[in-house]
């Protein structure tokens, strides 16, 4: 029976290893949201060793609370990933996330955030200053 106990908890610590691919369809062109994908990884505050490949449109990153122990005392850090590939609708975002759990949510998180600048405002084109009128020509 003990050993049957040991095998379960092993599976159950190991599960978190295998990544789950989740797949979100965006209406917008892969470039829009490759540019919130970018932004949404360039905080320092979240995501770590952020490596990126612009023309595959691919990233793989590092959730700052990610860290853990496993059984053997040996300290992981769970790499998460992400692509975008073009749909005919615009196009699907696949992020493969080693963990999802109680406490965080990996890849939720990444979505959210994506999500949020997505949402935001986009800055105006600039306004083109008025040109001076054109004095009148003098009648003759």
């Amino acid at each position: 029976m003990g050993t049957k106990l040991v095998i379960l908890i092993s599976l159950a610590l190991a599960l978190p290893a295998f990544g789950e691919t989740y797949k979100n369809t965006y209406s917008v062109p892969c470039s829009q949201l490759w540019g919130a994908v970018k932004d949404t990884l360039g905080n320092p505050k979240n995501y770590a060793d952020v490596k990126s490949d612009d023309s595959k449109l691919t990233a793989s990153f590092h959730p700052k609370h990610s860290v853990h122990v496993n059984i053997s005392g040996a300290l992981l850090q769970r790499t998460n990933h992400v692509t975008l590939v073009p749909k005919d609708t615009g196009c699907e975002m696949q992020v493969v996330s080693n963990y999802s759990g109680w406490e965080h949510d990996d890849q939720g998180d990444f979505k959210k955030r994506v999500d949020e600048f997505l949402a935001k405002p986009k800055d105006a084109a600039p306004v083109q200053p008025a040109q001076p009128a054109q004095p009148a020509a003098p009648a003759q």
